[in-house]
């Protein structure tokens, strides 16, 4: 049910033949629609997407340029199958109107994350001021345990240095951090993740090497392997 009534929180008490697309067997549901549309979208719906300039080549977008179905995190219940796109440019999760076929903004500071169709978690976290790239405070969950493991991921621009349609094009980069209280701590070097955690440096280090892993290689499993130990101290 709650898969039933998120999935329609934009969508007005009119139905259109993209409503029954969209929705299908779940139109026996119509009145609980009309009863919860009001609160989700005063709970958690922005403004009206702006689409992306076409002046610059590839996409801002993260993992997909494509709506798929995700899952949403409000006040600690889990919405699934709703259509979610995360534009990393802009820091900005967006979903899609049924109806009235418009992107429309999430607000971030209304839910508690969100999981995209490929399994990547993302949390809404506050604090971390003085990184420039916090924007609206999008991070992704690598990793869990005294510590937990995150990734900003985030598309630059640069200029394109030949002839074409585009004038820029976009540029993906990510910055690692360990979290824990609502403290960032940057990590830009494996010894800094091993020290911070408190590890023994030359048995973690060997068992890194015996795993194959390496932070400027992988930083994600690398990562995500450290913080998994942190929690069996």
């Amino acid at each position: 049910m709650q898969k039933i009534i998120f999935f329609l929180f934009t969508t007005s008490i009119y139905i259109s033949n993209s409503f029954a697309q969209v929705a299908g067997d779940n139109l026996a549901y119509l009145p609980e629609y009309k009863e919860q549309l009001p609160y989700f979208q005063e709970l958690i719906t922005g403004g009206q997407y702006a689409e992306p300039s076409r002046l610059i080549q590839g996409d801002p977008y993260f993992a997909s340029r494509q709506f798929e179905k995700g899952t949403l995190s409000i006040n600690g219940i889990s919405y699934p199958e709703v259509p979610l796109l995360y534009d990393c440019y802009l820091d900005q999760l967006v979903t899609f109107h049924p109806v009235f076929n418009q992107k429309i903004l999430i607000k971030p500071e209304k839910i508690d994350g969100f999981a995209l169709s490929n399994g990547d978690r993302f949390r809404f976290l506050i604090g971390n001021s003085t990184y420039l790239r916090h924007h609206n405070g999008i991070y992704q969950i690598l990793g869990e345990g005294q510590y937990t493991a995150l990734a900003k991921r985030y598309k630059t621009t640069k200029q394109t240095r030949e002839m074409s349609q585009f004038d820029e094009l976009y540029v993906e980069k990510s910055d690692f951090f360990l979290w824990k209280d609502g403290v960032f701590n940057q990590v830009s070097k494996g010894n800094q993740a091993i020290e911070l955690l408190g590890l023994n440096p030359k048995e973690t280090k060997k068992k890194l090497r015996e795993n194959g892993l390496n932070f400027k290689q992988n930083p994600e499993n690398f990562l995500r392997y450290l913080v998994s130990k942190s929690s069996e101290k």
